[in-house]
């Protein structure tokens, strides 16, 4: 008979993804105060420190974030860079936990895929609501007025299964990806598992771009005047 693998927080008898999900929490928030701190005493300066510190790994982390937002979003893109940072960076660090040993990555529970689906829609809604007032639930109606009811069934239905979707492609991925790796280092020896983790490395970083690119997507949608 098959046997659970050992987990760190499993061995310790607390609920596991919720708190591995913890876990990332508390270390992504300890990395802000800590980087918080080098930016505090960093005063007015302008130079980049030299070699990779907590200070130049986040400005080329904000720096991307905030080009990502700004290609997808365009004007007043500046404002979403913390939700789209904040979701890379957990989904990023949860995937790779994944391939530490006596880790299972929280990404790799539908339950909290889903939750952060969640939160992408709740927050791309606001937003469009807030940019457009009322006038934000014409985009449900469509171009026009005699196909209103049936579009507004349509986008009911559309917009309702984007957190599910994104959940489900991230469980999936996450799953099958921490199996896979899970499998081959037990079952073969090095330096095989080595091109299993290179590529569980590989789709952890692209998940988290995916989930965070469409959450862009979305709020870029939901704030455009074009419609």
């Amino acid at each position: 008979m098959g046997h659970a693998p050992f987990t760190w927080f499993g061995a310790l008898g607390a609920p596991e993804k919720i708190t591995t999900s913890l876990f990332v929490a508390l270390v992504l928030t300890g990395f802000a105060f800590a980087v918080r701190g080098r930016f505090a005493t960093a005063g007015t300066t302008v130079e980049p420190e030299e070699g990779v510190t907590l200070r130049s790994v986040a400005e080329m982390f904000v720096e991307a974030m905030h080009s990502l937002a700004e290609g997808v979003i365009g004007h007043g893109s500046e404002k979403h860079v913390p939700l789209l940072g904040t979701f890379f960076a957990f989904i990023l660090l949860s995937n790779l936990l994944g391939l530490v040993p006596g880790f299972t990555p929280p990404t790799s529970d539908f339950n909290i895929t889903f939750a952060l689906g969640l939160v992408s829609f709740a927050a791309y809604n606001y937003h469009g609501a807030r940019a457009h007032g009322a006038g934000y639930l014409k985009q449900f109606l469509g171009p026009m007025l005699l196909l209103a009811p049936l579009m507004l069934l349509v986008e009911i239905f559309s917009h309702a299964f984007r957190p599910i979707s994104l959940g489900i492609r991230l469980f999936a991925n996450m799953f099958a990806d921490h199996e896979v790796v899970t499998i081959f280092t037990e079952l073969t020896k090095f330096p095989v598992p080595i091109i299993f983790y290179v590529l569980g490395a590989f789709v952890s970083v692209v998940q988290a771009f995916v989930f965070t690119m469409l959450t862009a997507i979305y709020i870029a949608l939901a704030v455009s005047h074009d419609h």
